[in-house]
């Protein structure tokens, strides 16, 4: 049964009407982006219900308490005095969602004397018109201040290395469109979705891109017959993209996701795709499309290898739970009232066996020699976790 918003499902069968079965990333792609009824695309303040935050279909660190804003800014602190304090100090942040890490960054940079926030410049790349306004709410107190913050759609709106400073993302990558595989008489093929009667429904067609066809061969893994998995070659695209756009300084990653030795392991036979509605997933992309997200974990040694081909050097690669604890997060905690709501709200940030160690960090940098940042200090992989790139 397929289920959803009738203009988006109308938009997608007539694609595959015209075109024959459609690669399932393409299907990802038109149910979370399409410009008029992508899932990301319509206004979360009209009629739809909310889509991010406690009451959403899913909820991000920043949702959860202001903590790991805090810890950004304060390693951003740190990161701009290995530059040299840089005029500006440019802070890039893509899929912003609400914009609360940002209001959040900024509000501790602010906080903290020193020069840092007369050189500041943050910049967030944002293609929902939806998102760019609910970010601009969050950030009103910051827009009084002339060239603060910005705006631009995508990648391309920033010059070659025209960035000196920290790029991050938060839950960015896990949102890309992937290509679904299934092993089938010993062979990789690509799941794909048609419409029969009516309704969306999964086939399996060769390799759509040459793209996925070496991503496949570098992993090399001889996977059991119906083992799935998902591949993000865009994010490598990404990686690239932003690698070229850094003069000198970091990119931080935040995200869901493991080492492709971990990802691509005999135990995932099922892959990680999941969809999210009202704080329950679900395995179906057919029902609610357009209605609900669609995530899978990522690949970050797939990251590394795409970024050391453009200059981007591993700084260091840890979860949440340490990255916080490095930055100074007892002390942070320290200032809030036991039992209360917002001290729940931060420990649950930094939960073993939850947000703690199911969120990874990887730092990259450029243009500086062996950094070293107090977010890194506690690293519980061991360092040759991500020597091994996207080959395994």
């Amino acid at each position: 049964m397929t289920t959803g918003h009738p203009e988006l499902i109308a938009a997608i069968s007539s694609e595959i009407a015209r075109n024959g079965p459609i690669p399932f990333v393409r299907f990802m792609e038109l149910a979370l982006y399409h410009p008029q009824f992508g899932y990301y695309m319509r206004d979360p303040l009209g009629t739809d219900h909310e889509r991010i935050g406690w009451s959403g279909d899913f909820y991000t660190s920043s949702d959860v308490h202001p903590i790991l804003g805090r810890a950004i800014a304060a390693q951003a602190r740190q990161m701009d005095e290995l530059l040299g304090c840089p005029a500006p100090l440019t802070i890039v942040e893509m899929g912003a969602g609400k914009g609360l890490l940002a209001r959040d960054c900024l509000a501790a940079i602010h906080a903290q004397q020193g020069d840092l926030a007369s050189r500041v410049r943050y910049v967030l790349i944002e293609r929902s018109p939806a998102m760019r306004e609910r970010q601009r709410q969050s950030l009103t107190h910051w827009l009084s201040k002339p060239g603060l913050v910005t705006w631009v759609e995508d990648l391309s709106g920033l010059a070659p290395e025209s960035v000196t400073g920290l790029f991050f993302s938060n839950e960015l990558i896990d949102a890309f469109p992937v290509h679904r595989i299934q092993v089938t008489d010993g062979q990789a093929e690509e799941l794909c979705v048609d419409v029969r009667n009516g309704v969306f429904v999964s086939c399996l067609k060769p390799l759509s891109t040459s793209a996925l066809v070496r991503y496949l061969q570098q992993l090399d893994r001889a996977w059991p017959e119906g083992y799935r998995t998902e591949v993000n070659t865009q994010a490598l695209d990404w990686m690239e993209q932003v690698a070229r756009l850094m003069d000198r300084g970091f990119v931080m990653t935040i995200d869901y996701g493991h080492t492709a030795q971990d990802l691509y392991g005999p135990e995932r036979k099922d892959g990680t795709f999941l969809c999210y509605f009202q704080q329950r997933t679900n395995e179906n992309p057919f029902i609610r499309v357009g209605e609900q997200d669609m995530t899978a974990h990522v690949d970050f040694s797939s990251l590394v290898s795409a970024g050391e081909k453009q200059g981007l050097h591993v700084t260091g690669f840890t979860n949440q739970m340490s990255f916080l604890m490095g930055l100074g997060v007892e002390e942070m905690i320290g200032e809030l009232q036991p039992e209360s709501p917002e001290f729940r709200a931060a420990i649950h940030l930094l939960k073993p066996n939850g947000m703690g160690s199911t969120f990874k960090v990887l730092i990259q940098h450029k243009g500086i020699s062996h950094p070293e940042l107090d977010g890194l200090r506690f690293k519980p992989f061991f360092g040759s976790a991500l020597a091994v790139g996207a080959n395994g």
